[in-house]
């Protein structure tokens, strides 16, 4: 039986069989306030080639009626796993009808369900991909078999219904869409309840208009910045429509802030779904509004590079989502007027890292991955897909040139629109823009896994002038169980000359050139002064590991926060954690390092990653017998910046936080406590809501807070955010019966939403209190086959990586794993993740022996 997967090859047949007009949908949703199931009546035309057997895919309780060509087929017969048998499609055109009865969900895959506590009324939205759209009609689910879709729905009386197409006028409580244009099943969208909305438009040239719409539930519209978002996306269209050459493609641009969505936001057509934590309800850094409207350009590319022009087949999901990355952030940074212009070194300091680290595990994958079946895709949403994927199209554009890939690109829409494409389309387009043979570039990049490292080799004379100097090009083994060969790869790059004056690390001279094979001779720099910072892969162009020469080392470890520009600062700070995690830099030198510079660091949304970084470090990379010296002097740190950054700044509040999340001495915890009950202030700092939940979260964690205060907390913030907060402290409480409360509601039962079981799951799990959670790891693996078996995938996979010991750090924990790997024999997408959650593992084991040896060198 097939269950609910579907291979390459069974797609790949069933697009050479069939090819799909149209769908018909009408949804009754009039019981959606109560729950439970709705009526899902489909219509499907379609053509077949030649006669034959085929499928179409539904995933629902109860099948009520099944016709192909009239000819009625026993749903009992036909209906099985996510499947309905069709025996016998006639050579021609074929018309099928399916009425199910389809469920609610409360795992955000399919037509999820959420309940405000505010208003007590429901809300519905719906979230596809990869495979959902059958989870609420018949389809055939797989994205290059396009189609157009009517939507009808039945709601209840009073609320709205949003999707692909302009919202019509109700009658009778019923919404009759018009057809979408061709799109594939997973870009449609149901958005169904009594939201608030605020509307606009943008203006295009000749005279176009593009309706604008966002909304949110009626208990946030109060913090709804709408004229904020609306700018940001205002800006996307008039950068993409004169990038892409290509008229914005649909009639008109909705987006839906909704809850308890898994991801950040979804690219449906014309109907962007994006997770609701978005609408602030409390005060964020600029970090926080940078990153919504990086989301927001996401899904904006999305509307032309993967509405219009669809993957084929799941194994370019990378170039999908790449392209949307690099461009969005494209956008912020080139875009005139933009509030993001640094918007690249947010990049190089957060996806990259993430990029870099998914590509040092033993499931690192080519960029273009193989993708045999649809579990294969589920766990492929990673720091490759995006992160590395974006990282090498950077590169790519400073190696065929911007104009070039852009008209490269335009090329692509013109030729494709409406179409489905695979790489070589892409690939076809830029060669004949740029003039440039991509064949062994493709290759390299995006047919093999691993990181490059790149080393400066130079030699000096007496009198300080350079004498030779090279590009030293490293591709080092592959981590242990991942396929492939070290690869070295053509690198476009710059080399950045910095001198140390007036205190200032000023670039005085950079040269930009390719790099290949290993050792790549720079004689251009060959006569000048050697500098006191010689930086490889300045302005990052390219995707590698970095390393300094042991003179620059010395100065950037000295100097790191001075800087003049932001970029240099990310990469030396991404160069020196990449180190850190791979023990050539121990943990209490890497925290020495961050204590000097991070001071100097204007950028916040630096100064937030390196507050998580340390934690990190501190929490795993550390030597346990110095951990809690290292946690006592961060979290001084902590308290002491607190003190001293300006009133009411985004330092200011960065550092509070950091400080809540740290805090251990009783003067630290008492800080805390009367924050939070207003005994203690802080000039200029705002405890606001959100602030007062993680006030609250670390004092239960330290065992300072109980159930009374939480609930009295819950009290004043009856919100769904409220629940969130209050779920996570009482998981968080030190004790045994907070514990076992906590793993059972996750473990034992599967009522929790998808929102409250990550919240349970993150106050179950801290770093503190490895001792009392020691004796969850032999529980984890008792139960985790039956979990991932029974549990649909977003909620599984919360599940799996989670709940997995990697606060446990300890050969034993290797042990139990290697063993339960072999004796559980479990599916490639569940060995993949606990594959990974062990490297994690033992990665922090080889640090932790790093930093100790450091310690006992420095004796």
């Amino acid at each position: 039986m097939p269950g609910t997967n579907l291979t390459r090859e069974e797609a790949q047949e069933r697009a050479r069989l069939l090819s799909v007009e149209s769908y018909t949908i009408t949804l009754d949703l009039s019981g959606a306030q109560e729950g439970g199931t709705f009526r899902s009546e489909t219509t499907v035309h379609f053509t077949a080639r030649e006669a034959g057997a085929s499928f179409i895919d539904l995933v629902a309780p109860s099948v009520r009626h099944v016709a192909l060509n009239g000819e009625v087929l026993p749903a009992s017969d036909v209906f099985a796993d996510s499947r309905i048998v069709l025996p016998h499609v006639a050579e021609g055109h074929n018309e099928l009808v399916v009425v199910a009865d389809c469920a609610y969900t409360n795992s955000g895959e399919g037509l999820h369900r959420f309940v405000d506590p505010v208003d007590e009324q429901a809300y519905l939205y719906t979230q596809f991909e990869v495979p959902d759209a059958r989870r609420v009609f018949a389809c055939f689910e797989q994205p290059d078999l396009k189609a157009s879709f009517q939507f009808t729905v039945r709601a209840p009386e009073g609320w709205t219904v949003i999707s692909n197409s302009p919202t019509p006028q109700p009658a009778d409580n019923v919404w009759r869409f018009e057809p979408t244009p061709r799109i594939s099943s997973y870009i449609t969208a149901l958005i169904v309840g009594p939201y608030h909305s605020v509307h606009s438009s943008w203006e295009g040239p000749g005279g176009r208009s593009v309706p604008l719409g966002l909304y949110c539930r009626p208990s946030l519209a109060e913090h709804l910045d709408a004229e904020a978002i609306f700018a940001v996306t205002r800006q996307g269209f008039d950068w993409f429509e004169e990038k892409f050459d290509h008229p914005y493609p649909f009639a008109k641009y909705d987006q839906l802030f909704v809850p308890e969505f898994n991801a950040g936001a979804m690219e449906n057509a014309g109907a962007v779904t994006i997770r609701d934590q978005y609408v602030f309800r409390s005060k964020v850094t600029d970090a926080a509004y940078e990153m919504r409207a990086e989301t927001i350009l996401h899904e904006l590319a999305h509307m032309w590079f993967g509405d219009l022009v669809t993957m084929e087949w799941w194994n370019d999901l990378w170039l999908n989502e790449s392209f949307a990355t690099y461009t969005s952030i494209a956008c912020q940074a080139h875009a005139p007027g933009s509030r993001w212009p640094h918007a690249w070194t947010s990049f190089a300091n957060s996806m990259k890292t993430w990029a870099y680290r998914q590509d040092q595990l033993p499931s690192t994958h080519p960029i273009m991955a193989e993708i045999r079946d649809l579990d294969d895709v589920l766990v492929n949403f990673d720091g490759i897909t995006y992160a590395k994927g974006a990282s090498v199209l950077k590169q790519l554009v400073a190696y065929v040139g911007m104009d070039a890939f852009f008209a490269g690109v335009q090329a692509y829409f013109k030729r494709h629109a409406w179409g489905n494409t695979r790489l070589t389309d892409l690939l076809s387009a830029l060669e004949e823009t740029s003039g440039r043979d991509l064949g062994a570039w493709s290759k390299a990049w995006l047919q093999t896994a691993g990181i490059n490292v790149l080393r400066p080799e130079f030699t000096v004379d007496g009198d300080g002038a350079i004498t030779s100097f090279a590009v030293r090009q490293e591709a080092p083994a592959l981590p242990p169980g991942a396929t492939g060969e070290p690869t070295l790869r053509p690198h476009r790059i710059a080399i950045g000359l910095y001198e140390l004056t007036d205190g200032a690390l000023v670039r005085r001279d950079r040269i930009e050139l390719d790099v290949d094979g290993e050792l790549t001779d720079v004689p251009q720099l060959v006569g000048q002064m050697r500098p006191a910072v010689v930086l490889l892969n300045d302005d990052d162009l390219s995707y590698a590991k970095v390393r300094l020469d042991p003179e620059s080392l010395a100065v950037v470890q000295r100097h790191l926060g001075d800087f003049t520009e932001s970029l240099p600062r990310a990469l030396s700070w991404a160069s020196a954690w990449d180190m850190t995690r791979d023990g050539e830099l121990a943990t209490r030198d890497y925290l020495a390092l961050v204590l000097s510079g991070i001071g100097k660091e204007t950028d916040i949304g630096v100064v937030q990653s390196l507050h998580r970084q340390v934690s990190m470090a501190l929490d795993f990379y550390a030597d346990p017998q110095w951990r809690e010296s290292g946690l006592l002097r961060w979290s001084e740190a902590a308290e002491r910046h607190l003190a001293e950054a300006a009133p009411g700044s985004d330092h200011q509040l960065a550092w509070a936080r950091a400080l809540t999340s740290v805090a251990r001495t009783d003067e630290q915890l008492a800080l805390i406590a009367g924050l939070l009950d207003g005994s203690r202030s802080v000039e200029g700092l705002a405890v606001d809501t959100e602030l007062r939940w993680s006030l609250l979260q670390r004092l239960a964690a330290t065992g300072r807070a109980d159930e009374k205060e939480i609930a009295a907390e819950l009290e004043r913030d009856r919100t769904s955010a409220g629940e969130r907060h209050a779920a996570y402290a009482r998981a968080a409480r030190p004790t045994r019966e907070a514990k076992a409360e906590a793993w059972a509601l996750v473990v034992e039962s599967d009522k929790l939403p998808n929102a409250m079981q990550e919240a349970v799951i993150g106050g179950f799990v801290q770093a503190d209190q490895r001792e009392l959670l020691a004796s969850y790891t032999p529980e984890y693996f008792a139960v985790l086959k039956s979990v991932w078996d029974s549990r649909s995938h977003e909620m599984a996979q919360q599940i799996a990586v989670g709940l997995y010991p990697g606060i446990q750090v300890s050969g034993a924990t290797l042990t139990e794993t290697d063993a339960w790997l072999e004796a559980a024999k479990p599916s490639p997408a569940l060995r993949r993740l606990v594959t990974e959650s062990r490297a994690g593992v033992e990665r922090a084991l080889n640090a932790q022996l790093a930093d100790k040896a450091a310690a006992e060198a420095q004796a």
